[in-house]
């Protein structure tokens, strides 16, 4: 088994037709064929289902997928790193992020990029559920999360400190408010996050507690549409101060504190326990420890 090996199964796989697969790595169907048996003559099992309209994976094709890919991410891991020794700080840099996290990192971003401007800083917007199993992948260089990733092999440290806020439009009627009880929000239509969060569970968890109805009305795929529909009159919204913070700084926003949310929420970053990091790395996980941005 090798890695050519592993790079035409995973096409095939991908592309779930052994013709489209030799079109992608321009050759015949029966040179891929070749190279798919000899494959499986090596693990000693079949790994994929012919005869259907779609090539399928076996649960040992499924198996080794997995395996393939850490493998091929990880040989470009060595090449990137062996780039980095010779070009001492370019190349590239891939950093996992959900949605909410990058607001806070821009300054820091920004920063990054004044001291590093030979590095290729690519962003990768990921589901937070999903950017430590991409880092352990080799797919990703760093991640950012608002969790410990409980994996032994994957490491984490916290760099910014938040918590969850509520907003209102400027001309809202709470917007002159230091505060609010929280049973004062009852009537009130809030801009929702469509994205599953233990943090949304806790805030609906919280206005059960007090009996208070918890009106999302209209849910909406980024933070940022809700901030805009905030902005624009149509309801209220509880979320990470971070995410707020300009907004609230230009009078765009309301920010008013709910007496009884008290959720402090922490962001971390993600990277392979034990890892040899480029400098590109280091220069961003300097930066970002430092503890300058985003804190409140």
């Amino acid at each position: 088994m090798d890695l050519s090996q592993l790079h035409v199964f995973l096409t095939v796989a991908k592309e779930q037709s052994f013709s489209r697969a030799a079109g992608k790595l321009y050759r015949t169907q029966p040179a891929v064929s070749i190279v798919i048996r000899k494959l499986e003559e090596s693990v000693g099992q079949p790994l994929l289902v012919r005869g259907a309209r779609q090539v399928k994976l076996t649960d040992a094709g499924e198996l080794l997928r997995d395996y393939a890919e850490r493998l091929l991410n990880l040989r470009d891991e060595i090449q990137k790193g062996m780039e980095d020794l010779k070009s001492l700080g370019r190349g590239e840099l891939a950093l996992g992020v959900n949605e909410s996290s990058i607001h806070a990192l821009l300054p820091a971003l920004a920063r990054y990029r004044k001291l590093y401007p030979g590095v290729k800083l690519i962003m990768h917007r990921t589901l937070s559920r999903d950017i430590p199993q991409e880092v352990l992948n080799y797919r990703l260089d760093l991640g950012t999360v608002s969790y410990v990733p409980q994996d032994p092999k994957l490491a984490a440290v916290e760099i910014i400190r938040d918590e969850l806020t509520f907003v209102v439009p400027p001309k809202h009627r709470l917007a002159r408010r230091r505060s609010v009880d929280i049973k004062e929000l009852g009537e009130e239509t809030f801009i929702a996050h469509n994205v599953e969060s233990p943090y949304r569970s806790r805030v609906i968890q919280l206005f059960e507690k007090h009996r208070t109805p918890l009106r999302r009305d209209v849910e909406m795929p980024t933070i940022e549409s809700i901030k805009r529909f905030v902005q624009m009159g149509m309801g209220v919204a509880i979320v990470p101060r971070m995410c707020v913070r300009w907004e609230v700084e230009q009078k765009l926003l309301a920010e008013v504190r709910i007496r009884q949310l008290k959720m402090p929420r922490s962001l971390y970053l993600v990277s392979r326990r034990g890892a040899r990091f480029s400098h590109a790395a280091v220069g961003l996980m300097r930066i970002l420890q430092a503890g300058k941005y985003g804190r409140t």
